[in-house]
């Protein structure tokens, strides 16, 4: 592949002071966090990528921006998580066992540490993706993390739930890709290998089942992720130059990750994957202090998400039923599943929307901490 835009670039993000934070877990992982600041910091906004992705979806230089969006519109201090899940790390490119259950358990309390280490008892904002929706909604309603003001969860939290032919995927790819094939990981650039690697065979006979476009690349995710042709978003949603580079924006992914979201669809809700004695402070139902957690989540999701179907609409009802009014959803129609940050015309279409319910809690914590430490404009 011929690259357009460089490789794990930072030029789409202007007039920032920009710092690289390394973060350490209990179970022995560096993880990384790129920090972006202008001025004085106030209160901060962490920002977590979904599985086989990282910090990069929020920072691209071909549109308007997530990061971009909330330093122009008085979040001055931006965090963008890299944790074990990240393609800017190599711990996907081998067979290893980790679960959502540990991203929930190691990768989000020493996060937030660092942070506070930063910023002291100033409010923290987080918006999440996919599975780091997921697994930080599992932290925080598992009290593993708390002092979080607000949290945006985009299109799978507590309820995973999946279109057939994804269940299907689901219970049968890990054996296989692991045990049949003998293959660690998953790789949407296989295309890019050379001639008679297995890889390349392998993205060949992919593209044989999708067709829908001339992007390798993006039948390679269809096949990975979700239902659909394409599966992953709408194509329209999509510049072109985003299209064509999806194979660096999605990285490879081990298939273990796999197995925990295929027993939490199966159970119909968020549960811990193993008994093992290492994660006994982890409920067996992340459920089940709903009523506890005081802190209000924005589910959102596209109406037309072929990857996690409706998940967050269930999501929201069910704690609706627990705890009335505490939470909030918005379903964004002509959306899927990743266009809502990749998007090109999501700083109209999106963004103003999570804009809204960060300034409605940015308020009431003003009422808490004072506009002067706050940072409201």
């Amino acid at each position: 592949m011929r690259r357009e835009i460089p490789l794990y670039t930072l030029d789409g993000v202007k007039d920032a002071e920009v710092s690289t934070h390394y973060i350490y877990t209990a179970d022995k992982l560096c993880l990384s966090a790129l920090r972006f600041q202008r001025g004085e910091a106030g209160e901060a906004v962490l920002i977590i990528h979904g599985l086989t992705t990282s910090s990069d979806m929020f920072i691209m230089p071909e549109h308007y921006n997530l990061v971009s969006y909330l330093l122009d519109h008085g979040y001055r201090d931006v965090w963008c998580l890299d944790n074990r899940t990240s393609n800017r790390h190599s711990y996907n490119l081998f067979t290893h066992r980790f679960t959502l259950d540990d991203v929930a358990l190691y990768d989000y309390e020493p996060t937030l540490a660092l942070m506070r280490a930063h910023i002291g008892a100033k409010p923290i904002h987080v918006i999440s993706h996919c599975l780091g929706a997921n697994s930080f909604t599992m932290a925080l309603f598992a009290k593993v993390v708390d002092g979080v003001s607000s949290v945006i969860a985009n299109s799978v939290a507590l309820t995973p739930r999946v279109p057939a032919w994804s269940n299907m995927k689901l219970s049968l790819a890990p054996n296989l890709v692991e045990y049949v094939l003998g293959l660690p990981y998953l790789d949407p650039a296989w295309d890019d290998d050379p001639r008679s690697t297995r890889g390349k065979l392998f993205a060949k006979l992919v593209d044989l089942f999708h067709r829908e476009c001339d992007v390798p690349a993006c039948g390679m995710l269809s096949f990975i992720w979700g239902t659909g042709w394409p599966a992953l978003y709408n194509h329209e949603n999509m510049a072109d130059v985003t299209h064509r580079r999806s194979g660096d924006l999605f990285g490879a992914t081990s298939l273990n990750y796999y197995r925990h979201v295929r027993k939490m669809v199966k159970a119909g809700r968020a549960v811990k994957y193993s008994g093992d004695p290492q994660y006994a402070a982890l409920p067996d139902d992340y459920l089940a202090h709903v009523e506890e957690i005081e802190t209000p989540v924005l589910f959102t999701t596209g109406d037309n998400n072929k990857v996690f179907s409706d998940s967050n609409i269930v999501c929201h009802e069910r704690l609706q039923r627990i705890v009335p009014g505490r939470h909030e959803l918005h379903v964004f129609r002509g959306y899927g599943h990743q266009d809502p940050f990749m998007g090109y015309r999501v700083d109209q279409d999106i963004f103003p929307r999570l804009l809204e319910f960060l300034d409605k809690h940015r308020a009431a914590q003003a009422q808490r901490f004072g506009p002067a430490e706050v940072g409201a404009a």
